[in-house]
């Protein structure tokens, strides 16, 4: 009956869930009502991963290489809740045969998705529990597996108050696989089916990974900003965090006179709110965006990040790098995986409740400080710009501490194989 009255609502939602998600064109509308175009490549297994944005196409990644690498003839169609996360599909994962807009969880537009593509396997990755594609890729006949699962105690909290129905669409899935125990924990309180030992395992991070492309190149242009200048990098920041950052950096410059910054925020249709707070200081700060038009690129004391796909190199430039979404209660934190791959020692504020594991291992080796305002944010700064080699022995603390944590991808992968195999 929750299933039922949760598809009703769809009718009168479906007009607003369009305008919310402003269709750049009918390509896009196409796609979210599950009617993007599929080349007609014939192959198998047919697998169908949906993601929600970037974080999450970086998170997948290592699983789709490995499965593109182990089926051949594997055709792989990739949806996303973002136009950015489509974009980062098409860069990240070259192989797939497609690349869309998520179609709504309605029953209409994922029913006519699921016969425009006919997947064998759906992967769900992190939080992505939308009931309906759960539910009816089963109908389906596609079998059906969550990918580096991740639920919080306030997501559950939320998903607990329609428990009966995202109860069905989790029994819907053959597998069920979590970054963490406390992960895991969650989700079996969510699962209707007694077989818990068989269908959530603990896998870890399939974020995590030590192949070759984690050295992709820093872009010439970014090389100009700050050379041989120490580098506070602001990651993933969101409303509220820059101006933290800003102040603390102006307070830093009084003791370190050769610092620089780099702000990076989550969204970049924030772009302009941040440069507001740059100009409202008379900062010197440059656009990524801008970098082959600018001519005072190394003078700059500022670089504004408003490209995609720029941040994960631009870490290994990093002195010391502060991880967003975690100074203020309701977001939860932004992985700190990358900066702490690089080398680099980590700065996170203390709601950092969705990457609690990573977090507490790179904090228990001493390579990540808990901040909580503009003084945190300068005196653990300064005890690393002062003094190098506490700070490349932090860096390599928070790389050692991740990499402990690795193998999540290879185990997902051998895990969905053996889906794959037994249909």
């Amino acid at each position: 009956m929750l299933h039922a009255a949760y598809n009703l609502l769809w009718y009168p939602a479906l007009p607003f869930a369009l305008l919310a998600s402003h269709p750049g064109s009918l390509r896009d509308y196409r796609e979210r009502m599950g009617r993007g175009e599929f080349p007609s490549i014939a192959g198998a297994p047919r697998i169908w991963i949906h993601a929600s944005s970037v974080g999450e196409i970086e998170a997948v990644r290592p699983v789709a290489l490995g499965l593109l690498e182990h089926y051949r003839g594997a055709v792989l169609a990739i949806t996303t809740m973002t136009v950015t996360g489509r974009d980062a599909a098409r860069r990240r994962i070259p192989d797939a045969s497609a690349w869309m807009l998520a179609p709504f969880d309605s029953p209409r537009a994922v029913r006519s998705f699921l016969a425009r593509f006919r997947p064998d396997v759906l992967l769900i990755t992190e939080t992505e529990i939308w009931p309906n594609y759960f539910l009816e890729a089963a109908r389906f006949g596609a079998r059906i597996a969550v990918v580096n699962g991740r639920m919080s105690e306030r997501s559950m909290r939320r998903y607990m108050l329609a428990r009966r129905l995202f109860e069905d669409a989790l029994g819907r899935a053959n597998l069920i696989m979590a970054q963490s125990r406390d992960d895991a924990c969650r989700y079996g309180k969510l699962d209707g089916q007694s077989d818990h030992a068989n269908r959530i395992i603990v896998t870890g991070n399939t974020k995590i990974s030590t192949d070759a492309e984690n050295a992709t190149p820093i872009r010439p242009e970014l090389l100009a900003f700050a050379p041989e200048r120490q580098i506070l990098i602001a990651g993933s920041t969101a409303p509220g965090e820059e101006a933290v950052l800003v102040d603390a950096h102006r307070e830093l410059r009084r003791r370190f006179r050769n610092l620089a910054m780099v702000i990076a925020p989550r969204h970049l249709d924030r772009v302009g709110e941040v440069e507001k707070i740059l100009q409202g200081d008379s900062l010197r700060y440059v656009k990524a965006s801008n970098l082959d038009r600018e001519s005072s690129i190394a003078a700059a004391d500022i670089l504004l990040l408003d490209t995609m796909g720029d941040l994960r190199a631009l870490y290994r430039r990093a002195t010391v790098a502060f991880v967003g979404g975690s100074l203020a209660p309701g977001r939860g934190g932004q992985s700190p995986t990358e900066p702490a791959m690089a080398g680099v020692p980590v700065l996170i504020g203390p709601y950092h409740e969705n990457q609690r594991d990573s977090v507490n291992a790179i904090l228990a080796s001493g390579g990540a400080a808990i901040v909580k305002n503009v003084n945190d944010v300068v005196n653990e700064c300064a005890r690393w710009l002062v003094d190098d080699a506490a700070r490349r022995n932090a860096g390599r603390a928070a790389r050692d501490a991740i990499l402990r944590q690795s193998g999540g991808a290879r185990i997902a992968v051998e895990k969905i194989q053996t889906l794959i195999d037994l249909g």
